[in-house]
């Protein structure tokens, strides 16, 4: 599959509406798939243990992108792929990609369930927003210096110049290229010269300001990898096939991320687990991606710390491991913000369930990523911590750790607590989190050590 038998698919499909697509094809048929395969969301269990029931909704997800496909907006027209056009994009997908230069080059795998292999670890923002450089610049420095950092995924600035940056205008395009340029210096100023940035540029919302800033003079490389997303459900339009085709001509990894939402087009756990899965296959065919990026999300909490979706992310990481060699990173998002335990227990009930289930990380979106500069470096490092520890964990102790940890927050998940802005628990200058935050670490630390997991040192 080529860019240009997706441009003939999107031209030639069968014309739909958007709604019809929505609410006529896609959601019913991903109902129909769930109660065809029986699958079931166990509250109990929200790490399950269950390899049939993984193995189901793979195959579900192959013949629900077979039934539905994707959609694109741009030509109001059904992309259709085949079974066979499906499983031999599964079979053809790439089990490695190298990444980085120098000391840091790295090849990202696809992992299995269970896997003692650490996870990679994609630490930064997950796309939060802030505010200046100075921002910018203290976040990507302290991402860099985190030891288990693989690579890096950058804030997105929403200021150029005092100007509150617009979609698709010359302040987005410079904001872009800022963004590529402040993220190559940082990191070359901690001693992370050849470390990939993975999520390209957050800045770049639009086509023009990402093409823009691909140019290697702003820092960009062809060891860097470039993420794009896909609107919900299973949508493209030609803005981000322009991305794609973009990224296509430098010869840089894609990937495509994407956020079903629980309660969204696709229902409850079950269907937003299918969902999650079969976006997996509709990225590896539409945007030609060489590994993946899901972030389901509850549509009321705007985070993936609940018990449903801990059982989203780990059936999916079971079902995609166990039946091919994607390469899938989770990406998380608590509810609580810096500075309290709450946000730092969601992090590592997410991270747990991803990589106890075959996937890799990319953490962390805090506070929901709802505001400017409420997130620091501490809340990356715990989840990459966290990460190592838990890799060849047994699944039914992972389920024991997550419920645990749940009991810690769950009653919360309505109203969490905000917690402190950037400069407000972390120091700049001396790279490292206040002494209240500190003390904050501390006692996480020593509760994880009393649910049998041991990390590191004081930050």
């Amino acid at each position: 599959m080529q860019i240009l038998d997706v441009m003939e698919k999107a031209l030639e499909g069968t014309p739909m509406s958007e709604t019809d697509y929505q609410l006529r094809r896609f959601a019913p048929k991903v109902q129909e798939k769930v109660k065809e395969y029986g699958i079931k969301y166990d509250p109990k269990h929200p790490i399950p243990d269950d390899g049939s029931l993984a193995d189901d909704m793979f195959e579900a997800a192959i013949e629900l992108l077979a039934e539905v496909g994707a959609y694109c907006t741009s030509t109001a027209r059904v992309i259709s792929y085949s079974e066979h056009e499906i499983r031999r994009a599964i079979a053809e997908a790439p089990e490695e990609i190298e990444l980085g230069e120098g000391r840091d080059r790295r090849k990202l795998r696809g992992r299995k369930v269970g896997d003692k292999t650490p996870p990679w670890c994609l630490l930064g923002t997950g796309g939060g927003a802030c505010s200046s450089d100075k921002s910018f610049i203290t976040l990507v420095e302290g991402y860099a210096e985190i030891p288990e950092t693989n690579g890096i995924t950058t804030p997105a600035l929403t200021r150029v110049g005092g100007m509150r940056i617009r979609p698709a205008s010359p302040l987005e395009v410079l904001g872009a290229q800022r963004n590529a340029v402040l993220a190559r210096e940082t990191c070359n100023r901690v001693g992370r010269e050849g470390i990939p940035i993975m999520n390209s540029l957050s800045t770049a919302e639009s086509d023009i300001a990402f093409a823009a800033a691909m140019h290697p003079k702003f820092g960009m490389r062809r060891s860097d990898a470039y993420m794009i997303c896909c609107m919900d459900p299973m949508k493209v339009d030609f803005a981000r096939l322009n991305k794609v085709t973009t990224a296509l001509s430098l010869g840089g990894p894609i990937s495509m991320c994407y956020g079903p939402l629980l309660g969204g087009y696709a229902g409850g756990a079950e269907g937003t687990a299918l969902s999650n899965i079969v976006h997996h296959m509709m990225g590896l065919l539409t945007y030609q991606a060489s590994w993946l990026l899901p972030f389901p999300l509850h549509l009321r909490y705007v985070s993936s710390s609940c018990r449903e979706l801990l059982w989203v992310i780990s059936t999916t990481g079971q079902a995609v491991s166990r039946n091919s060699h994607i390469i899938s990173l989770n990406l998380n998002y608590t509810s609580a913000g810096p500075c309290t335990t709450m946000c730092l227990f969601e992090t590592t009930a997410s991270v747990t369930a991803a990589v106890t289930s075959g996937m890799s990380i990319e953490s962390v979106g805090v506070a929901s990523n709802r505001y400017e500069d409420r997130t620091t470096p501490v809340e990356p490092r715990i989840s990459a911590e966290v990460g190592h520890a838990v890799a060849g964990m047994k699944l039914s102790e992972a389920n024991a750790l997550a419920n645990k940890l749940l009991a810690k927050y769950e009653s919360k998940l309505s109203s969490p607590p905000l917690g402190k802005g950037l400069f407000e628990c972390w120091d700049a200058d001396r790279r490292r989190p206040t002494r209240e935050y500190r003390n904050v670490i501390r006692s996480y630390k020593r509760s994880m050590a009393g649910l049998g997991v041991k990390l590191g040192e004081e930050l």
